[in-house]
């Protein structure tokens, strides 16, 4: 009897340990990396003491937990880099737990939101991917509780609105230039 509660145990251990790629774990690959830049934007970087919030913004910023970015610089010396780093992010966001919410542009220029959730009131996670061939391209992690794509808006809404310590975002404009 201990010998197949073990085999059990081990079984699901095994099957647990699932070694499927992740975005949390592409992430924690490339924070230390030199091509990327990593910031993680925690929401008190959103200051609104100075002005009144709406109910529906009050609850965009109660749903939102943090913000993780990791951009890839792209110039003329790192262009299959920037082809294999793209590609890799592309191919797990094709997991059946992203679904996608919309896409503009075309190519390797654009962007794409997805979402993780049981359905479009409940997300958990928005994923931006951002990029252009020439600069590189930017994946944004928004993680939350019971968002939901309006709260995306509204947070946006905010972030414009507030005083955002732009010392924390320096290395993103190092990016878009």
């Amino acid at each position: 009897m201990k010998k197949l509660l073990f085999l059990v145990s081990g079984i699901f251990l095994f099957i647990s340990c699932e070694d499927k790629p992740s975005l949390q774990k592409y992430f924690v690959k490339n924070t230390e990396s030199s091509e990327f830049i990593a910031l993680d934007l925690p929401p008190s970087l959103i200051k609104t003491d100075k002005f009144v919030l709406s109910e529906s913004e009050q609850e965009a910023l109660k749903s939102f937990d943090k913000m993780n970015i990791l951009a890839f610089k792209s110039d003329t010396t790192n262009a299959i880099a920037y082809d294999k780093e793209i590609s890799e992010v592309k191919t797990i966001l094709k997991d059946s737990s992203y679904q996608q919410l919309m896409k503009v542009g075309s190519g390797s220029d654009g962007a794409s939101v997805y979402f993780v959730g049981a359905d479009a009131d409940h997300i958990t996670e928005f994923v931006i991917l951002a990029g252009k061939k020439a600069n590189g391209f930017a994946v944004i992690r928004i993680l939350g509780a019971n968002m939901n794509p309006t709260h995306v808006f509204n947070m946006m809404g905010i972030l414009q609105k507030s005083e955002v310590n732009l010392e924390q975002l320096k290395p993103l404009q190092e990016l878009i230039k």
